[in-house]
C-alpha cells in the first residue's frame, strides 16, 4: 500500500512540498472500515486523518498526468492513521509510524471510477466523538489523483490492485493547539460524499 502526503503540511509546520512526500503503508494495516484501531502500548500520539483512496485497474510506468486516470479502477474512504511520534520524532522513514496493525481503514464501498465524476470536488468529514475535527475538500489537494498516480509510476510500477492515498485536508490532531491525540474509547466517525462513511472504536493494544 502506497500513500501520497502532506495537504496539511502548513498545519504540520511543514514546509509546502514541491513534489508529492511518497512513503509506504504495510498491507498488514489493512483494516475493515467498522473495525477497532488498536492503540499500541507505547503509542502517545497517534492521529487521524481522513483521505480520499483509490485503486490502479490498469498497470501504470511512466504514465502522463493526462492520462493518469485511465488506470485508476475505483475509488474509497482510507482513515490513514498515523503515530507521531513514531513517524516524526523517531529516526528513519516515515513507514514505521504508518504501519501498525489497524492503521488502514478502507471502504465501506468501492466505487468504480465511471461513478466518480470528479475525484478533485469530494467533501470529505472526519469526526472523534461526535466531534467535527476535519472538514474539507479534494479541491484544496496540493496533488491531485492524476499527478499523483503519474508521478509514482515514474518511480516504480503500479500494479492492479495496488492502493494509493491521497492527503488529508486540515484539522489533524497534530496540528491543534495545543495537539490532540487519540485515546482508548475515542470513536471516529469519516465520511466522503458518494463513497460512504467508516466508524471505528479505539481500542488499547498490549504490544
Amino acid at each position: 500500500m502506497s500513500a501520497a502526503s502532506i495537504n496539511n503540511a502548513k498545519e504540520a509546520n511543514l514546509p509546502i512540498p514541491k513534489e508529492p512526500i511518497i512513503f509506504m503503508k504495510a498491507t498488514t494495516a489493512i483494516n475493515g472500515p467498522y473495525d477497532d484501531v488498536e492503540l499500541p502500548a507505547s503509542s502517545t500520539k497517534l492521529d487521524w486523518e481522513v483521505e480520499l483512496g483509490f485503486a490502479i485497474g490498469k498497470r501504470a510506468k511512466n504514465v502522463s498526468e493526462a492520462d493518469a486516470l485511465d488506470h485508476v479502477a475505483g475509488y474509497f474512504i482510507v482513515n490513514e492513521l498515523s503515530e507521531r511520534d513514531w513517524q516524526a520524532e523517531r529516526e528513519g522513514q516515515w513507514t514505521k509510524g504508518k504501519s501498525h496493525d489497524t492503521f488502514a481503514p478502507l471502504g465501506p464501498w468501492f466505487v468504480t471510477a465511471d461513478e466518480v465524476a470528479d475525484p478533485g470536488d469530494l467533501n470529505l468529514l472526519l469526526k472523534v466523538n461526535d466531534e467535527t475535527r476535519q472538514d474539507g475538500s479534494t479541491k484544496t489537494m496540493i496533488f491531485g489523483v492524476a499527478e499523483v498516480l503519474s508521478y509514482i509510476s515514474g518511480f516504480m510500477t503500479l500494479e492492479p490492485g495496488d492502493i494509493i492515498s491521497t492527503g488529508t485536508p486540515p484539522g489533524v490532531g497534530l496540528g491543534m493547539k495545543p495537539p490532540l491525540y487519540l485515546k482508548e474509547g475515542d470513536r471516529m466517525h469519516l465520511e466522503i460524499n458518494g463513497l460512504g462513511h467508516q466508524q471505528q472504536l479505539v481500542v488499547r493494544k498490549a504490544d
